[in-house]
């Protein structure tokens, strides 16, 4: 099942003698369920992409179709709607709320949404984060590990129909770096979840279920590393 369509995207800065091309008419499809890895030097237009995708950048030209949703055919108030429920958004720098605790941080896109959390999904997305004693807690009373943990949590509180990750491991360390790695997989694996990741980290890559090169704003490579696996009675996994 197709879940993401991009049509002939071209992002254009500026005018004239000035003006810079960062994406120049991009085009690809992902299924339900993939876990693709966005690659590039820095400057080609990957994290541009990324906003585009999750509609916090518009595009100068071309479409970005979500579940059957051109998302840039809605007015601000409904794409602030469609962002809030259907995309998961996972930063560098974690982009916590200071003042909200753990609870509160995860939970926020639905608190926005006059909803109220599945009590049972809330539970097991804790527990699976290895978030239980940190709930409480603000975002300066815990490690950079587990504040991306937290924006993990965020990401998935409303079963988004994409997870976008820029650069997740960027900040920090080989361990937590490998943690996050896994845990990002792991909801890949576990609730089907369509997942694309923007990474200068090879390593992460080749983990990837295919990867997209983009250098000057064009696709340079678009390889398929191993089929998507739709995923039923895959094993907790905690780390």
């Amino acid at each position: 099942m197709r879940i993401l369509e991009v049509d002939h995207l071209t992002k254009v800065y500026g005018k004239g003698e000035t003006a810079v091309k960062a994406l120049d008419d991009v085009s690809f499809t992902v299924d339900k369920g993939e876990f693709v890895a966005i690659t590039g030097p820095s400057g080609s237009g990957k994290s541009t992409l990324l906003h585009i995708l999750g509609g916090v950048d518009t595009p100068t030209a071309g479409s970005v179709v979500i579940e059957g949703t051109d998302i840039y055919k809605l007015n601000e108030t409904k794409l602030a709607i469609f962002r809030r429920r259907q995309i998961g958004l996972i930063y560098q720098f974690y982009n916590l709320i200071p003042v909200l605790d753990v609870w509160e941080n995860m939970t926020l896109p639905l608190l926005l949404d006059g909803q109220k959390a599945d009590q049972d999904y809330t539970k097991e997305l804790v527990k699976t984060l290895g978030l239980e004693k940190r709930m409480r807690h603000l975002p300066n009373q815990l490690s950079g590990g587990q504040q991306q943990r937290v924006s993990i949590g965020r990401a998935l509180m409303t079963h988004p129909a994409l997870v976008l990750a820029d650069e997740p491991t960027g900040n920090l360390d080989r361990k937590n770096s490998n943690e996050i790695v896994e845990l990002l997989k792991f909801s890949n694996r576990k609730y089907n979840q369509t997942l694309i990741v923007i990474t200068h980290d090879e390593s992460i890559a080749l983990q990837a279920d295919r990867i997209i090169n983009i250098e000057d704003g064009r696709i340079t490579r678009d390889e398929l590393l191993r089929p998507t696996m739709h995923k039923e009675c895959i094993p907790e996994v905690r780390v």
